[in-house]
């Protein structure tokens, strides 16, 4: 409340209050507009002598009934237009809370949870205002000012219509409320639970197929879903229920209005002419009041969406150490001290891994799939935290880094990802400052500056989708152009010639290690192509590190890389 509510309460309280008074308006606008309808048929049904004593009530039913509509215009206009905005900054409120450690989130929260914060709770926070603050407040105004109104004419009769009216107003919003705490907890984590059955299932749809127990999810799924079907309709059978009782208060109020207003023309209080009048102004009155249950069995809901999102800033607020700042990016060392790492219950992908990737040092880690070279890459971009041991950058762990670890590492991927917009802004990603000749420099390092310029139109040619027009060699080639204007001093190459014929596989290494000279370089691959050109060679199996040295030095004392290498090197 006091984070997600209450700040945008204080900041457009300006704006909230114009709002509550065109709403008040609004019904205002529909009382008097009933009360003179009334008036004007009473009238009109004596049958004046002349034709001016209804012609005032004539004038009186159109004003109202044109204001009545205008003020709801820019009640709606002017309410949609600040929740929206403040909805918006909710959004990217929430968007720079996750981002900076977008990459542990997968490690942190399911992504059922996470959409269901994104998808649900930002749109329960929006419905704090549209529901209940704004009727909510309109409302208990023309309540306190109606029954103020008519203790002018009957005070006895003003503290009976209180009494109705405090049914309505705060009685059968208290019952529903009070409904509604644990249904509203029931319904949420029902919601969540499918949420996140069904973004397991769609990332395992593969599994679910090949084990040929997909009928079974299905099914399970269904059952969950019948269940929170059958919460949903309990929920509708008391807002039924509810909604007949509090009709029946309003047939009340009109009959006693009725009554009411009978005996003070009998007594020669009220002109007769008035009876009808007094007694239509309840409805539209009324139908104020009715929304209030409704936005209060809502509060169990906007409280825990509230909750959810400070849970998940508190968590989500990174705590980076004060020694980030005096790291020397330019002599950073990627060190790895007795590391263990497994993915939930199943054995370890690594066990106690060791070793050192020194400033200015190219090492290439090679390995069959699934000896844990990908899981070496999320430990050093702090993806992932290892079960045991250390990872250092600069002595500190990369979760210490923050957001700011995009500026001492940089990723070429096997598959980079390319926009549906122009080469200049796909290469100008690996810095958003630089300029187009710092992005024309770049391309011209990897070799790409003659090919682009000979396209259509050059630098501002589309890319289209996923960079379908450019070979495997090409957007590994932008990609590493992106790397260069990033300017990291540490680079992981995750296995970026996998794809590429033999001859585009060479060009692109010799090109990387060539502009890249002087970086560290962590070379992620599965063959032998190009290790010579490294300083140092790990070879991972089964989550340890089976071989290391030179080049050299492996081909003179281990037999098994002797004969990899055999097989391996390009004729």
């Amino acid at each position: 409340m006091k984070s997600w509510i209450l700040p945008y309460l204080k900041e457009n309280r300006r704006l909230f209050a114009a709002v509550i008074l065109l709403g008040s308006l609004t019904v205002f606008s529909a009382a008097a507009l009933m009360y003179t309808s009334g008036f004007l048929i009473s009238k009109a049904a004596t049958r004046p002598e002349n034709i001016l004593l209804i012609y005032v009530p004539i004038v009186a039913v159109r004003t109202f009934g044109v204001t009545r509509s205008v003020t709801r215009y820019l009640e709606k206009l002017t309410g949609h237009s600040t929740v929206l905005k403040i909805v918006s900054h909710m959004r990217l409120r929430l968007y720079r809370l996750l981002e900076p450690s977008a990459l542990q989130l997968p490690s942190r929260h399911k992504t059922g949870n996470l959409l269901g914060v994104m998808a649900e709770d930002i749109e329960k926070l929006q419905d704090v205002y549209l529901k209940t603050v704004f009727p909510g407040a309109a409302a208990l105004f023309l309540y306190v000012v109606s029954v103020a109104a008519l203790g002018f004419f009957s005070v006895p009769f003003a503290t009976l219509m209180a009494l109705y009216g405090f049914i309505l107003t705060v009685l059968f919003p208290l019952v529903s409320l009070l409904a509604a705490k644990g249904r509203a907890d029931r319904l949420k984590s029902g919601r969540n639970r499918l949420y996140g059955e069904l973004a397991d299932a769609v990332f395992g749809i593969s599994d679910w197929m090949f084990s040929g127990r997909k009928s079974e999810f299905v099914a399970s799924y269904e059952q969950k879903e019948q269940e929170l079907a059958q919460l949903m309709k309990k929920e509708q059978r008391f807002k039924r229920w509810r909604n007949f009782a509090a009709q029946a208060v309003i047939a009340v109020m009109v009959f006693s209005m009725l009554i009411w207003a009978g005996l003070e023309h009998e007594n020669g209080e009220m002109a007769k002419t008035l009876i009808a009048a007094f007694v239509l102004v309840l409805f539209p009155l009324t139908d104020a009041f009715l929304p209030l249950s409704d936005s209060a069995g809502q509060l169990p809901a906007y409280r825990d969406s509230m909750k959810r999102l400070e849970e998940l800033e508190v968590s989500e607020t990174p705590s980076y150490s004060s020694d980030v700042q005096h790291v020397d990016a330019e002599n950073l060392e990627v060190r790895f001290q007795d590391v263990s790492f497994q993915y939930s219950q199943a054995e370890n992908v690594l066990k106690d891994l060791s070793f050192t990737l020194k400033p200015g040092q190219k090492t290439a880690l090679l390995g069959p799939s699934g000896s844990g070279k990908s899981t070496i890459i999320k430990l050093i971009e702090g993806a992932q935290l290892p079960a045991k041991g250390r990872v250092e950058i600069g002595g500190l762990e990369p979760k210490e880094f923050g957001d700011s670890i995009s500026s001492m590492i940089g990723v070429l991927n096997q598959q980079p990802h390319l926009f549906d917009t122009s080469v200049l802004n796909n290469i100008r990603l690996g810095n958003p400052e630089a300029s187009d000749e710092q992005v024309r420099e770049a391309a011209k390092m990897v070799k790409l500056h003659d090919y682009i310029e000979s396209l259509p139109e050059g630098y501002r040619t589309p890319m289209q989708e996923m960079g379908i027009r450019f070979s495997g060699g090409e957007r590994q080639r932008i990609a590493l152009a992106r790397i260069l204007l990033q300017n990291t001093p540490i680079v992981v190459l995750d296995e970026p010639t996998v794809g590429l014929d033999p001859r585009t596989e060479r060009d692109l290494l010799q090109t990387i290690f060539s502009v890249l000279e002087g970086k560290s370089i962590l070379w992620i691959t599965h063959h032998l192509m190009g290790a010579e050109s490294v300083d140092q060679i790990l070879f991972l199996d089964e989550g340890r590190i089976m071989m290391s040295g030179t080049h050299c030095e492996l081909l003179k004392k281990e037999g098994r890389y002797r004969r990899l290498y055999e097989l391996d090197r390009p004729f």
